[in-house]
């Protein structure tokens, strides 16, 4: 017996929990990034990132809609107050697929906007080709494309 498939019973329970429980997660709806600079993030994924305001649920929760997925923007406080990461450290990585000419053309696009890149776009030995990128808070952004 394995953790995963738990106990077995005449009635099928374990069946039952395993095809309805985590096993039956198959997209992610939302991500939220807890911004330390809200307004400078904002800015960002609005004008540079280009991303169209979805909903703006009070001045300290704004969502914009990236493909099937919710990006939400939101301050500690709101519904956790955990310290911030040190300064200049990442605290997650979002990545957003694009085509292989894409890549280049955003790559353009950032560099006109004053973004600082962290890695020019490069064809990766996995099969990628990938630019990367800092938001103000200091995430990385990866722009790819499968190759």
């Amino acid at each position: 017996m394995t953790p995963a498939s738990g106990p077995r019973s005449a009635s099928g329970a374990a069946d039952i929990i395993k095809a309805t429980g985590l096993d039956a997660i198959r997209h992610m709806d939302y991500v939220v990034i807890f911004a330390r600079d809200l307004p400078a993030m904002r800015r960002f994924y609005e004008t540079v990132m280009r991303f169209p305001l979805y909903h703006e649920k009070f001045p300290r929760w704004i969502e914009y809609r990236v493909g099937a997925t919710l990006l939400a923007l939101t301050q500690k406080g709101v519904m956790f107050d955990d310290p911030d990461p040190p300064q200049g450290v990442a605290a997650l990585q979002l990545a957003f697929r694009v085509t292989s000419e894409e890549v280049n053309t955003c790559f353009a696009q950032l560099k006109i906007a004053g973004v600082v890149i962290v890695a020019e776009p490069t064809d990766q030995p996995w099969g990628h080709r990938t630019l990367f990128f800092r938001d103000p808070d200091g995430n990385i952004i990866e722009i790819y494309a499968d190759l």
